[in-house]
């Protein structure tokens, strides 16, 4: 699993038969723009949870859904500097 941060939907009205009414979203991991498949309802701001693999397309509807990543959840707060200062303090680091 992955946290992401939606940036903005993604608008595809020529799409395979198997996205049906999909809705996509720009998703930002790290420092690293992906597609992912919005399965909650996420808007533009949100810090998400994503799955990728078999997972993603299983949670998008079915096994056979051409999806690599998808939005699972919404996270209620996310920090994401205070989660690298805790990660570092459990390492050892710097905060």
């Amino acid at each position: 699993m992955l946290i992401c941060r939606v940036v903005k939907p993604l608008v595809s009205t020529n799409r395979i038969p198997d996205f049906e009414h999909k809705h996509l979203q720009v998703v930002l991991d790290g420092s690293t723009q992906k597609v992912a498949v919005d399965a909650v309802g996420a808007i533009p701001g949100d810090w998400v949870i994503c799955v990728g693999s078999s997972a993603a397309r299983e949670a998008a509807g079915s096994k056979s859904y051409p999806s690599d990543l998808t939005i699972v959840g919404i996270i209620d707060h996310w920090d994401p500097e205070a989660a690298k200062a805790e990660a570092a303090r459990i390492a050892g680091g710097p905060a």
